[in-house]
């Protein structure tokens, strides 16, 4: 049997004024997989994921999301299709409580168990229970990707896609969100990940993908990609 993609994206192009960001895109996602987009800075990652939430738009192609094509649906429709970004920067409300960021992250569902859900983010991330009274603005930047990654939880994603999680952190405080990701992928959410740390990335990825100057120039399984001495070389460094 054959297993339909949750996401499919076709022959994309994105141009920014006359530059030419994305050239002819496609890739897929299978349910239940961690999917890495990994590549330089530059290379048209975080563009690529722009497009498939809608806030960016491809002049050719398709975007299909669970079947349906999403070219053209505003974004904030597109998350309540169960598609939910973790944008680079993090992007919390600086000014708001922790619980109240999670809160925001509900919004577009209709329906309760709120709490139920509440419960959850803070079992996966109990320093975020600890600190849900406090002001988002004063958490360091571990605790406000944290807070990033369980306000898209709070929208019951059928697929997240994060972008640059790794931005920015200490590498402890990266391989605790990598466990979390993994650990948010058992639990039956289909990951999409954007990431320069390609190390980190290909080791939880089913699948990967590499992009170059806005082109897909590689795909193979995280594995694969780990071993391959093209990969090692340009993006792990030859020591590992």
């Amino acid at each position: 049997m054959t297993v339909e993609p949750i996401l499919k994206v076709s022959d994309i192009n994105v141009y920014y004024g006359a530059i030419h960001a994305i050239k002819g895109v496609s890739f897929e996602v299978n349910p239940g997989e961690v999917v890495t987009l990994i590549g330089a800075n530059g290379a048209g990652k975080s563009t690529t994921l722009q497009t498939v939430s809608g806030l960016l738009h491809s002049r050719t192609g398709s975007i299909e999301f669970l079947g349906e094509n999403l070219m053209g649906v505003p974004a904030h429709k597109v998350v309540a299709k169960g598609l939910a970004q973790v944008p680079e920067g993090r992007r919390v409300f600086l000014q708001m409580t922790v619980e109240e960021n999670l809160e925001m992250g509900a919004y577009t569902r209709s329906g309760g168990d709120i709490d139920a859900d509440l419960e959850k983010v803070y079992a996966y991330f109990p320093r975020l229970m600890e600190r849900r009274r406090q002001i988002a603005g004063t958490l360091s930047g571990g605790e406000q990707q944290m807070l990033a990654v369980g306000r898209a939880l709070m929208s019951r994603p059928k697929l997240m896609m994060l972008d640059e999680p790794s931005l920015g952190l200490a590498p402890l405080v990266v391989q605790d969100i990598f466990s979390i990701i993994r650990e948010i992928n058992r639990q039956g959410v289909t990951v999409l990940l954007i990431e320069q740390n390609a190390n980190m990335a290909l080791k939880i990825a089913d699948l990967a993908y590499v992009l170059e100057t806005g082109n897909i120039t590689m795909s193979g399984t995280g594995a694969e990609l780990l071993a391959n001495e093209k990969i090692k070389e340009a993006y792990l460094g030859k020591h590992r």
